[in-house]
C-alpha cells in the first residue's frame, strides 16, 4: 500500500496578491474523492481556506472541492454539548467497551489508514464491522468468493480497451470524467483514435443518458439481468436457444443478443463495467456471479475483463482494508476472537434492523438518511459514536459526535481507485478539525487501556 504520510504536496504559489488579501495557491495533481474513478490530475487553487477552483474536475468533483471551507462547529459534542476531544474518545472507547454487540459502519469516506484503526478497534471489542460496500457492491464481493474476477486497471482500459459496456450503470450521471479520462474518449496505445476505435454497449433496464452514447443500446426487462446474462453465456458456448423464450425472459429479441455477442466475440480487448442496478436489484450476488462467469468464458475466444462502477469515494479501499485485516471485504463479526462472514446476519441494517447492535461507531456515512426505517429507528435507541466532516442527520442524534477533517482537502492519505490502484492524497489547506485517522487512533488507544484495566 502506498505510503499515508506522503511528501510535501506538489503546490506553487501563483500570486503573492495584494496587501492584505491571500496569496493564490495552486495544488497539483490533488485527487477528487467524490467518486470511484478518484481522478487524480487536478490542479486546485486555493485561497487561505477555500478553493477557488478545481482545474479539469467534473461537476460533480467542482461541486465538491468547492463546497468545503473551514466550519466554525465545536470539534467534539457529547450529547449535543461542546466538550474537549479528549473527554470525546474516553466516552466513545467506554460506550464501545460496555458493548456486547457492537457495530462498526461507514469507512468509505475516509483514508485507508483510518479504515485501518477502525478495524483494529473492532477486533479489540469484538465488534461487527462493515462498509457501505453492504448497500451497494457488496453482492460482487459475495461473487467474487465463488466465481473469481477477471480484472484490469483503468490504464489498461484507456490503452487496450475497443469493446466497452456499461451494465446496469449510468457513469454519464454518477462518474462524469469516465468516459473522457478512462473508457471511451482517450487515445490509447492499442486505440489511436479514441472514440472511433472502440464499440459501446449499454444494457439497462431504461434509457440513461450513458445510454445516449452508445453504439447499442439493449434495453432488458426490470428485474431479468441474471437470465440476460444466461443468455449470453449460452451463446458464447454455443449453445442453441429458443427465440421465444429468451424474448419472454429478458424482453429483447434472440437476434439482438446474437449480435451483441458477435460483436464481443471480435473485440480485441473488451471491458464490462457494471453497477448497483446490476449488484442491488433481483438476484443481487447470482446477478454479479452470472456477469463474472461470462467474463471468464469470453476469454475463451477474446481478453474480457470487469470491473465495478464503484460510488462514493474510497469504497474499494475499505473492502481492501477489511479483506487484508479478516480475510473478508464487509459484513465480518469478530465477537469470537475470529473473524465470521455472513452478509445478512452481520451486515448494518440487519444487526439495527432486528435490534440486537447496542452501540454503534459511524465513521463517515448516513445512515439515518439511507438505511431502512427500522434500522434508524433502533440507530436513534442505541449510544452511538459519529466521524464525520459534514453535519449529518446521523451526527445530530450522536451520543459522542467528532467533526473531522475532510479528507483529500485537509489530510492525506492513501485511497483505493475502482480497479484496485492505490493513489496518494494531496491536501489543499489545513483545518481546525483532528483527521478521522486521529481520532480513531485515539479511541483504539483508550479502548486498549479500558480492556487491560478490566
Amino acid at each position: 500500500m502506498a505510503a499515508d504520510t506522503p511528501s510535501e504536496p506538489a503546490f506553487t504559489d501563483a500570486s503573492s496578491g495584494s496587501a492584505g488579501e491571500e496569496p493564490l495557491k495552486i495544488v497539483q495533481d490533488a485527487t477528487c474523492t467524490f467518486c470511484g474513478c478518484l481522478c487524480d490530475d487536478i490542479d486546485l487553487s486555493v485561497k487561505g481556506s477555500k478553493i477557488t477552483h478545481a482545474e479539469r474536475a467534473c461537476e460533480l468533483g467542482q461541486s465538491w472541492f468547492l463546497s468545503h471551507g473551514i466550519d466554525d462547529r465545536p470539534c467534539c459534542l457529547i450529547e449535543g454539548e461542546p466538550a474537549d476531544i479528549a473527554d470525546g474518545i474516553e466516552r466513545a472507547a467506554r460506550i464501545l467497551t460496555d458493548a456486547k454487540y457492537p457495530i462498526i459502519d461507514g469507512l468509505a469516506e475516509a483514508t485507508c489508514a483510518a479504515q485501518q484503526a477502525a478495524v483494529a478497534i473492532g477486533d479489540w471489542i469484538g465488534a461487527c464491522v462493515d462498509s457501505a460496500a453492504s448497500v451497494a457492491h457488496g453482492p460482487a464481493e459475495i461473487a467474487l468468493q465463488t466465481i473469481g474476477k477477471v480484472t484490469c486497471t483503468l490504464g489498461e482500459v484507456m490503452n487496450r480497451g475497443d469493446f466497452i459496456m456499461f451494465w446496469g450503470s449510468n457513469p454519464a450521471e454518477t462518474h462524469p470524467r469516465h468516459f473522457t479520462k478512462y473508457s471511451l474518449m482517450p487515445q490509447g496505445m492499442f486505440v489511436p483514435n479514441g472514440r472511433k476505435d472502440r464499440t459501446c454497449v449499454v444494457v439497462d433496464v431504461r434509457k440513461t443518458h450513458s445510454a445516449q452514447e452508445a453504439d447499442l443500446f439493449v434495453q432488458i426487462k426490470p428485474g431479468r439481468d441474471w437470465e440476460a446474462l444466461g443468455a449470453l453465456r449460452a451463446l458464447c458456448q454455443g449453445i442453441d436457444l429458443d427465440p421465444e423464450v429468451v424474448e419472454e425472459s429478458t424482453g429483447v429479441s434472440l437476434s439482438v443478443w446474437q449480435d451483441l455477442m458477435e460483436r464481443m466475440q471480435a473485440a480485441r480487448f473488451g471491458v464490462i463495467f457494471f453497477g448497483a442496478g446490476l449488484a442491488m436489484t433481483r438476484g443481487k450476488h447470482a446477478n454479479c456471479q452470472a456477469l463474472l462467469a461470462l467474463t471468464r468464458d469470453m476469454n475463451q475466444h477474446t481478453r474480457f475483463a470487469c470491473l465495478s462502477n464503484h460510488g462514493r469515494g474510497n469504497v474499494a479501499g475499505a473492502e481492501n482494508v477489511i479483506s487484508w485485516q479478516t480475510g473478508y471485504p464487509f459484513g465480518v463479526n469478530l465477537a469470537r476472537g475470529y473473524p465470521r462472514f455472513n452478509p445478512g446476519e452481520y451486515t448494518t441494517a440487519e444487526t439495527l434492523g432486528r435490534e440486537e447492535a447496542d452501540a454503534a461507531m459511524i465513521v463517515a456515512a448516513d445512515p439515518m438518511a439511507n438505511l431502512p426505517q427500522a434500522a434508524q429507528e433502533h440507530l436513534a435507541k442505541i449510544p452511538y459514536i459519529v466521524l464525520d466532516p459534514q453535519d449529518t442527520r446521523t451526527m445530530r442524534g450522536a451520543t459522542v459526535a467528532f467533526t473531522t477533517a475532510t479528507y483529500g482537502i485537509n489530510t492525506p492519505g492513501t485511497v483505493y481507485r475502482m480497479d484496485g490502484v492505490p493513489l496518494p492524497l494531496r491536501p489543499a489547506f489545513a483545518s481546525p478539525h483532528p483527521s478521522a485517522e486521529e481520532i480513531l487512533k485515539g479511541i483504539e488507544r483508550q479502548v486498549r487501556t479500558l480492556i487491560r484495566e478490566r
